[in-house]
């Protein structure tokens, strides 16, 4: 291939690119046009591939009825798994149930609990990540896999850097976490990448009273609004 023909395939590419930009804005107009109009909820992040009969799927479904009963939304990625089960606890104790959705190549497809006006989708992770930082007063993290560690470390990164208020991020499961939480006290902050206070973004529980007391505890005389 010669020179000329190499710089119109890379002309290509930009162009193609330049153009993707107005599907990306139109991803976040909707979203947040959406999103702004929902309230107060809370995100519940997990693993797509909890079955119903394991413990942490039952678990989320009874801290997702509690935090529609403390008057908050549920959020979710809006797929199977432990997505499902924060869906089906908000639309069980009918609460407000919305799922931001993902064509992904496997693993995920929409739920049936989320409610039928607040369900969107998204072809971009970024856009999706932005609005479960902006429309989430805490978060539920569930034990799950590499998704869901990104979501955690992008929210304890953000408000680290003061990029977002603070809000509270709840993990759920004393014995799936502690080998982490171990793992930053006494390699990272033994390392001094990170400081004593960045720990006290995080807290540890097991059940579904202690998520709410977090959340009331923290929203005491504190407004409910979008973090940036």
């Amino acid at each position: 291939m010669g020179k000329e023909q190499h710089h119109k395939g890379w002309n290509q590419i930009k162009t193609n690119d330049s153009w993707a930009l107005f599907k990306i804005m139109g991803e976040f107009v909707n979203g947040f046009e959406r999103m702004s109009l929902i309230g107060p909820c809370v995100s519940i992040f997990g693993s797509a591939r909890t079955k119903p009969e394991d413990k942490y799927y039952q678990l989320a479904v009874s801290i997702a009825k509690s935090i529609a009963d403390a008057g908050y939304g549920v959020i979710t990625g809006g797929g199977p798994g432990i997505m499902e089960a924060g869906n089906k606890g908000a639309s069980l104790a009918g609460g407000t149930s919305v799922g931001l959705n993902i064509d992904l190549p496997f693993e995920q497809h929409d739920n049936p609990f989320i409610d039928s006006d607040k369900s969107l989708d998204f072809d971009y992770f970024f856009v999706r990540k932005v609005m479960f930082v902006k429309y989430s007063q805490g978060f539920v993290v569930m034990p799950g896999g590499f998704g869901t560690l990104d979501e955690l470390f992008e929210a304890i990164t953000l408000i680290q850097t003061n990029k977002i208020e603070k809000f509270p991020i709840i993990l759920v499961g004393t014995s799936f976490w502690s080998g982490l939480i171990d793992w930053i006290k006494n390699t990272m902050l033994t390392e001094g990448n990170i400081s004593p206070d960045d720990l006290d973004l995080i807290h540890l529980v097991d059940t579904e009273n202690e998520v709410v007391e977090i959340i009331d505890a923290f929203y005491k005389g504190r407004s409910l609004s979008p973090n940036f």
